[in-house]
C-alpha cells in the first residue's frame, strides 16, 4: 500500500480523491449510525446506565481530542498525513468489534467496558483527525469547501435517514418480540460497524494527498503562534463557550425521550430522520451562500434558532397529551435539522479559512483540543446537574375561576430535564454574543446576506421557504431588540 504524498496533484488526482473521500465518509457515516446516537444511548441504559455514565459516554468523543498532540507529532516527524490518517482509522474500528463481541460472549458485560473500548475508539479517532483535516484543506480548493462538504454531508445525511428506519424497525421488532435478545442486536450492530469503518479506512488510503510544507519551529513554540493571533483567539472563545453551553444540555435529549417521554426508539428515530431530512433540505444553500458571502453570518443567522429550539424542550411533557408533544417535538427537529446545517456547517468551514496554510494542523488541532476540554466537561456537568434536580421542580400554573367554570393549566413545569435544557440555552445565548468579535476574510454584514439570500428565496420559494421564514423571523426579533432598548 503505497501512502507517499505527491508533490502536485493533477486535476484529475483532485477530482478522483474528492469522490473516494465521500465514499470513506459513507463508510463513516454506516458505521456511526450503528453505534452512535439513540441506540448507544439505548444500549447504555439497557446495561444500566446512570446520568452521570451518560454524561461519560457523550464527554469521550470530544475529551479525546486532548490526544491530537499525538498527531501533530506524528505528522511533524513523519509528514504523511494519508498514512497517520488511514492507519490510526484501521486502529479506531478494532475496538468496536471488541464491544460487539464482549457482549456477545459475557451476558453480564458491564457499562464500564462498553466506556473502556468506546474510549479507544474515538482516542485513535482522534489521532486521525488533525491529519484528515489538514489533508483536506490541501485537496479541497478553497472556493468549493462549502459547496463540497454540504454535499458529502448530505449524501451521509441521506444514509444515516435510510439506515436508521430500517434499524429501528428492527429493534422495535426484537424488542416487542424477543426482548432478551435486545442487547446481543446492539452488540451485532457493533461489529457490523467494525468491519464498515475498516473497509472505508481501506477506500480512504486510495485518495491522494499534496504533499505538505510544515515550519520547522519547536510544536511548543507553534502552539503559541495561534494564542498570539488575537482574530483566532477571538473565535476560538466563542468556540469554547459555545460548544460548553450545547453539550450541558443535547447530550441528554434522547434519554429525557425514553425515560420522561418513554418513547420508543422508532419515534426518537424517526424524529431524528425529521431533524436530518430538514438538514438536507437546506446544508446546500447554507453552504452556497457561505462561500459566496461568509460563514460568520450564516452562524448569526441560524445559531438563534437553535437556541429557541433548545428552550422549547422545555415545554415538552408538561401537556397530558401525548399528541401535542409530539407535535412540538416534530416542529423542534425541524428546526434544529435546519440551524445545525448552518452552524456546523460554518463552524468547521470559519475553523479552515482562519488556519494559516503553512501550520493549519496547529491551529486547527489547538482549536480541538482547548474545546475538547469546555465540550467534554459539558455533559459531565449536565449530568452532576441532572442528578442535582431529580427531586426538584418548579411549576407554575394559571387558574380560571367562574360560577360555571373552574380550571387550572401548568405555563411551565420545569424538572431535571427542563432545568437542564434552560441552563444550557441561557448559556448558548450568552455565547452568541462573542461571535461579533470574530472578523472573518471577506466577511459581508448579515444584513446585506439577508437581503440576498431573500431574493433568492423568492426565485425559488419551495427549496427556500423554511430558511426564508427564518430570515423574515429573525429580522422581526431584532427589529422588537432594538424597540425595546430605543424606549429603554
Amino acid at each position: 500500500m503505497n501512502l507517499k504524498p505527491k508533490d502536485v496533484l493533477t486535476e484529475s488526482e483532485v477530482r478522483r480523491g474528492m469522490n473516494i473521500v465521500i465514499w470513506d465518509g459513507l463508510a463513516a457515516e454506516m458505521m456511526t449510525t450503528f453505534t452512535g446516537s439513540a441506540f448507544l444511548v439505548a444500549m447504555a441504559l439497557l446495561m444500566g446506565a446512570n446520568n452521570v455514565q451518560i454524561g461519560i459516554l457523550a464527554a469521550l468523543p470530544t475529551f479525546t481530542n486532548i490526544f491530537q498532540l499525538i498527531s501533530i507529532w506524528l505528522v511533524r516527524k513523519y509528514n504523511n498525513r494519508r498514512a497517520i490518517a488511514v492507519f490510526s482509522a484501521f486502529l479506531a474500528r478494532f475496538p468496536l468489534v471488541c464491544v460487539g463481541i464482549s457482549v456477545l460472549v459475557f451476558s453480564n458485560s458491564s457499562i464500564s467496558i462498553l466506556i473502556f473500548f468506546l474510549f479507544f475508539y474515538y482516542f485513535f479517532g482522534s489521532i486521525a483527525g488533525p491529519s484528515w483535516n489538514s489533508w483536506m484543506k490541501d485537496l479541497v480548493p478553497e472556493n468549493m469547501l462549502g459547496v463540497y462538504f454540504s454535499r458529502r454531508s448530505r449524501y451521509n445525511q441521506i444514509l444515516d435517514v435510510v439506515l436508521s428506519i430500517v434499524l429501528a424497525v428492527l429493534l422495535d421488532y426484537v424488542k416487542s418480540r424477543y426482548p432478551q435478545y435486545e442487547l446481543r442486536v446492539y452488540a451485532i450492530f457493533f461489529i457490523i460497524a467494525g468491519i464498515v469503518g475498516t473497509i472505508g479506512g481501506y477506500v480512504l488510503s486510495k485518495a491522494p494527498e499534496p504533499q505538505s510544507y510544515l515550519s520547522n519551529a519547536n510544536i511548543l513554540a507553534l502552539f503559541h503562534q495561534p494564542l498570539k493571533d488575537k482574530n483566532f483567539g477571538r473565535l476560538l472563545t466563542f468556540n469554547c463557550a459555545w460548544v460548553f453551553a450545547l453539550n450541558l444540555a443535547t447530550p441528554f435529549f434522547t434519554v429525557f425521550m425514553m425515560k420522561a417521554l418513554g418513547l420508543p426508539i422508532s419515534y426518537i428515530i424517526i424524529l431524528s430522520i425529521i431533524s436530518q431530512l430538514s438538514s438536507i433540505m437546506t446544508i446546500r444553500i447554507w453552504g452556497t451562500f457561505a462561500d459566496r458571502y461568509s460563514n460568520k453570518s450564516i452562524i448569526a443567522l441560524s445559531a438563534p434558532i437553535y437556541i429557541v429550539c433548545i428552550i422549547a424542550w422545555c415545554f415538552v411533557g408538561m401537556y397530558s397529551s401525548m399528541y401535542i408533544n409530539l407535535t412540538l417535538l416534530v416542529l423542534i427537529h425541524i428546526f434544529t435539522g435546519i440551524s445545525t446545517a448552518g452552524i456546523n456547517l460554518s463552524l468547521t468551514n470559519i475553523g479552515l479559512k482562519l488556519a494559516p496554510r503553512e501550520d493549519a494542523i496547529v491551529y486547527l488541532s489547538l482549536k480541538n483540543i482547548v474545546t475538547a476540554f469546555f465540550s467534554s466537561l459539558g455533559p459531565l456537568v449536565g449530568g452532576s446537574l441532572a442528578d442535582y434536580f431529580t427531586n426538584r421542580s418548579l411549576v407554575i400554573t394559571a387558574q380560571w375561576s367562574s360560577p360555571d367554570i373552574n380550571k387550572a393549566g401548568r405555563l411551565i413545569s420545569l424538572h431535571e430535564w427542563n432545568f437542564l435544557f434552560l441552563i444550557g440555552a441561557l448559556l448558548a445565548l450568552i455565547a452568541l454574543e462573542l461571535l461579533a468579535h470574530v472578523k472573518e476574510v471577506g466577511e459581508v454584514d448579515k444584513d446585506i446576506v439577508k437581503r440576498v439570500m431573500r431574493t433568492s428565496i423568492k426565485r425559488d420559494l419551495k427549496e427556500y421557504f423554511l430558511i426564508g421564514n427564518i430570515i423574515t423571523w429573525h429580522e422581526q426579533l431584532r427589529a422588537i431588540i432594538r424597540l425595546k432598548k430605543r424606549n429603554v
